[in-house]
């Protein structure tokens, strides 16, 4: 009768562990991934909420201050320097969106004005331009 050396079965457990290691370092990996993708979006998303606050915040500046609205004060093509009602809001929305371009259009006339805000910005270099854009209406 033949008896099978041990020797053909040494090593089986080593094989057995490198790869149990081998897909776990394949899972860690995915995980990891994801949570670098679920950092990207929560970034994301909150930019643009600052965006919507900034905008509710200046709508709400312009609905009080109907006169500076029809004088054109609020009017901005981010190319030029804010006028003075509109510098302290473009200020703290550059402050709370890094790298933000601002523009601000008004269109009316007799105390009913259509507003366009628009606010564009890159997350990182390279991505690309998220733009968080507001049509309203404001007086009566």
């Amino acid at each position: 009768m033949k008896t099978i050396p041990l020797r053909r079965q040494a090593g089986v457990a080593l094989l057995e562990v490198m790869l149990a290691v081998l897909l776990l370092g394949i899972g860690l990996l995915g995980t990891i991934g994801l949570q670098a993708r679920a950092y990207s979006a929560l970034s994301d998303a909150s930019m643009r909420a600052e965006a919507t606050m900034a905008t509710e915040k200046l709508l709400g500046v312009m609905n009080a201050d109907l006169p500076n609205v029809a004088a054109g004060s609020y009017v901005f093509d981010g190319v030029a320097a804010p006028s003075t009602a509109l510098a302290p809001w473009v200020a703290e929305t550059q402050t709370f969106i890094p790298g933000a371009k601002i523009t601000v259009a008004v269109v009316g006339q007799n105390r009913r004005y259509q507003v366009d805000i628009a606010i564009r910005w890159k997350r990182k270099n390279g991505a690309d331009e998220n733009v968080h854009r507001v049509t309203s209406y404001i007086g009566f």
